[in-house]
């Protein structure tokens, strides 16, 4: 009997991190989108979770959108922007592989006064297409918005997507693609060069300092010219993913700068050769603040592997969320790896996909 396949709607966001489906990730943009308008439409597409799928207008608050901002003109841009946002979506349709192109935002009305409400809408596409997904990209919000470029963002989502998958570490895309999904403007970084320069190398140095995996972009040319590249990804160890906390501590200066006082530097990510392929190495670690400790002992990356394969199908990150819930005010595990096995063995009983 094949597996019932698990819908990126029974995903469900939690404290620390939120649900994107899969087809919004690899998506083409035709009208480019800043930094700033993906994190909103994140935001919205969080906000809307329950009902994504349904006919209904959705409430959001004009502050939970302007973050760190004063101004509510940027998030009136962003939601024209997004409005008038074309994207072209890979689906399958009458039996084969097609391109669908939907708007990314409905019509949406915005009480003038600084505190007041935004009601908006999915367009009916868009919603059918949420509706049939079946991947999706858990997205921490911390690291969301601690990335500083769409590009950032975008190979964040890209790997978080990607990074559950059992038989699959690595992706090809023509050059032509990733420019697409990354949003690349036309006309704009057309040579290898400046796209690895200006686009790539910062984006792939952000996300190996502050997701919980690492990644490379290799070249792949034909005759003398680079035209696929390969995306690598793995998921890291207990020291660089603690090395990712501590990063997530600083501001976006600071993570490039050496801080004053005693604050420790987040030195970059050099490379080193493992099994014949490079792939960049975690600094060197102290030992783990307070502030870490306080989360939970972090588990090994085997213990993922393990429940990876034993429950294939399931959001491990959000069974993990309802184990260190659950886990809260009770006395700590003799060995969390175990707990949480046993946990997710349980859990999986109670809720069979």
């Amino acid at each position: 009997m094949a597996e019932k396949p698990y819908r990126t709607l029974d995903a469900r966001p939690s404290a620390d991190s939120l649900i994107k489906p899969g087809e919004l990730v690899d998506l083409i943009e035709v009208t480019p989108l800043s930094l700033n308008d993906r994190r909103i439409y994140n935001q919205l597409l969080e906000n809307a979770w329950d009902a994504i799928d349904k006919p209904v207008s959705h409430v959001i608050s004009k502050a939970a959108l302007r973050g760190k901002h004063n101004s509510n003109d940027r998030v009136g841009e962003s939601l024209e922007r997004l409005m008038s946002a074309v994207v072209k979506v890979s689906v399958n349709w009458d039996g084969g592989p097609a391109i669908e192109r939907v708007q990314l935002l409905g019509g949406n009305i915005e009480a003038l006064r600084s505190d007041g409400l935004i009601e908006y809408e999915i367009p009916a596409r868009l919603r059918k297409i949420i509706g049939n997904s079946t991947v999706f990209a858990r997205l921490q919000r911390e690291v969301m918005f601690a990335l500083s470029s769409k590009y950032a963002l975008t190979l964040y989502e890209m790997v978080q997507k990607r990074g559950n998958l059992r038989w699959r570490s690595s992706e090809r895309f023509s050059l032509e693609a990733l420019r697409g999904i990354l949003g690349v403007p036309k006309g704009k970084l057309t040579s290898w060069s400046n796209l690895k320069l200006r686009a790539l190398d910062p984006a792939v140095a952000e996300v190996n300092d502050l997701s919980d995996f690492m990644v490379v972009v290799e070249p792949i040319k034909s005759g003398r010219s680079v035209t696929h590249v390969e995306l690598k990804w793995w998921r890291k160890d207990d020291d660089a993913t603690g090395a990712a906390g501590r990063a997530l501590q600083y501001s976006k200066v600071g993570r490039r700068v050496k801080a004053a006082g005693t604050e420790e530097q987040i030195v970059p990510i050099a490379a080193k050769e493992v099994s014949g392929e490079t792939r960049p190495k975690a600094p060197e670690l102290k030992p783990r603040p307070a502030w870490l400790q306080s989360r939970g002992t972090p588990l090994r990356t085997e213990t993922y592997e393990t429940a990876r394969l034993r429950h294939a199908g399931y959001d491990i990150y959000f069974v993990e969320g309802e184990w260190r819930s659950w886990a809260a005010g009770k006395p700590p595990a003799d060995d969390p790896d175990r707990a949480f096995l046993a946990f997710f063995k349980k859990y999986a009983e109670a809720n069979p996909i």
